[in-house]
């Protein structure tokens, strides 16, 4: 045993029980698909937040709907283009039924229900880095009791309990704690900050909807 702690990290996982590696597995499966969700949303909410802000550029400068739509198509992943298509093609096919009341009534419908498909959009897999930074300490710890249980009971077949005896086993088993706090922490990190971007981007859309209802729709 001794020679297990002098060989590192590896050589403890190695001698580590298989209920212990079966945790520290889920914990690598839960950090490295952690990483890849915080990596694709901050692309995502990233890319949305600048073709918005161009979009919206182009949505004061340009007078006409009809080239503000083919402009929207030059951006695909910003949310306010897509909520802008929404209410434009609503626009087109009401705009010759009804009265002005109803137009703008189905109007604000189809941008609020695309508002609400862009917020599903942009939050999809995120609560997934919330369980991940609730569950994997926890799952952690079990991991380590369940290290320190098999630890006393080769103490007890053993019938030493010297440090040269209990430290290894215990070292082997604080390796759980740590492989979750790991995982943990930069899925708690990842998701306050997408929470947060994801929050400015969906104040940003409602109010939007107003301004391209009751404003910009009122003077076509």
């Amino acid at each position: 045993m001794p020679e297990q702690v002098s060989g590192g990290i590896v050589s403890m996982i190695a001698g580590s029980g298989p209920v212990v590696l079966m945790v520290l597995l889920i914990l690598v499966l839960f950090s490295i698909l952690s990483w890849a969700i915080i990596a694709w949303k901050f692309g995502m909410v990233r890319k949305s937040k600048k073709e918005s802000q161009d979009f919206l550029d182009s949505f004061f400068e340009l007078q006409n709907t009809d080239r503000l739509f083919a402009t929207s198509e030059s951006f695909r992943s910003g949310s306010l283009p897509r909520v802008f298509r929404a209410g434009y093609i609503e626009y087109s096919s009401m705009r010759n039924r009804g009265d002005d009341a109803r137009l703008k009534e189905h109007i604000r419908r189809a941008v609020k229900r695309e508002v609400n498909t862009e917020s599903k959009r942009l939050s999809r897999l995120v609560p997934f880095l919330a369980t991940v930074g609730n569950t994997a300490p926890f799952i952690g710890l079990f991991g380590t009791v369940w290290g320190i249980m098999s630890s006393f009971q080769n103490i007890g077949l053993m019938k030493s309990a010297s440090l040269a005896a209990v430290a290894p086993g215990i070292s082997e088993a604080l390796v759980a704690t740590a492989t979750g706090l790991v995982a943990a922490i930069p899925a708690v990190i990842g998701y306050n900050y997408l929470t947060s971007e994801i929050g400015q981007i969906e104040r940003d859309l409602e109010d939007f909807v107003p301004d391209f209802v009751e404003s910009y729709l009122n003077q076509q």
